[in-house]
C-alpha cells in the first residue's frame, strides 16, 4: 500500500462517514439526551465498533460470516430489531412531550453508558458495515497484508469518531435551541422515523 492510495483510502472514507446513516441518527438523538456526555458515549461505541468489524474483515472472519447464510441473516435481523426499536422509543417520547434532566452524576454516568451500548449495539448487528469492509479494503491494499488492513480499518473507525464528535459539539453550542420542546419533539420525531427507515432499509436490502 503506497502514501497515495493510502491518501485515496481516507478521501474515500472521508465519503463514507459523512453520509447520512443510522450512526448520525442515533448521535443526534443521544446528544439530546445525554448532552455531549452522551453523543461522545455514542460515538465511542460506534468507532469501537467500526474496529472490531475492521479486524474481523482483516483477519478473514468477515468472509466467514459473508459466506453463511444463517449467520449474515442472524446480524441482519438482530439489526433490524435493534434498529426499529430505537426508533420507536424516539417516537414514543415525542408523543410524550416529557424531558426531564438527570438529578445526579450517577444518572449523567448511566447514560452516558447506555448511549455507549447503543452506539456498538446498532453498528455491530448492522452487516452493511462488515460488506463495506471487505468490499473497499481490498482495492487500497495491494500487497500490503493483515498490517495494512488493519491500518485502513482503524483509520475508518478514528474518522467516523472524528466526525461524529464535531457533529456532538455543534449540537452542543445550540443545544439550548434544541431542548425547546416543540423543538425536541420535532426532532424525536424525525429521528425515530430515521431509524425505523433505516431498520426498514435493511430489512429489505440484499447482500
Amino acid at each position: 500500500m503506497t502514501l497515495s492510495s493510502y491518501g485515496m483510502y481516507v478521501v474515500v472514507a472521508v465519503f463514507v462517514v459523512l453520509a447520512p446513516g443510522p450512526d448520525f441518527a442515533l448521535t443526534v438523538k443521544n446528544a439530546l439526551v445525554g448532552a455531549s456526555r452522551g453523543g461522545v458515549a455514542t460515538a465511542l461505541g460506534i468507532a469501537t465498533s467500526n474496529a472490531v468489524q475492521g479486524s474481523a474483515a482483516a483477519l478473514g472472519l468477515g468472509a466467514l460470516i459473508m459466506r453463511s447464510q444463517v449467520a449474515f441473516e442472524a446480524i441482519r435481523w438482530a439489526g433490524v430489531c435493534y434498529l426499529c426499536y430505537l426508533g420507536v422509543q424516539a417516537l414514543r417520547s415525542a408523543l410524550r412531550g416529557e424531558y426531564t434532566a438527570p438529578a445526579t452524576e450517577t444518572g449523567v454516568r448511566v447514560k452516558a453508558l447506555r448511549a455507549y451500548r447503543q452506539g456498538f449495539l446498532s453498528n455491530i448487528t448492522n452487516p452493511k458495515v462488515l460488506t463495506l469492509y471487505l468490499s473497499i479494503l481490498p482495492q487500497f491494499l495491494g500487497h500490503s497484508g493483515l498490517a495494512g488492513a488493519l491500518t485502513l480499518a482503524y483509520t475508518h473507525a478514528a474518522l467516523s469518531l472524528t466526525w461524529l464528535t464535531v457533529l456532538v459539539m455543534f449540537l452542543g453550542r445550540i443545544r439550548p435551541w434544541l431542548l425547546r420542546r416543540p423543538v425536541r419533539r420535532a426532532l424525536d420525531a424525525l429521528v425515530g422515523c430515521a431509524l425505523i427507515g433505516f431498520g426498514v432499509r435493511l430489512a429489505t436490502s440484499s447482500r
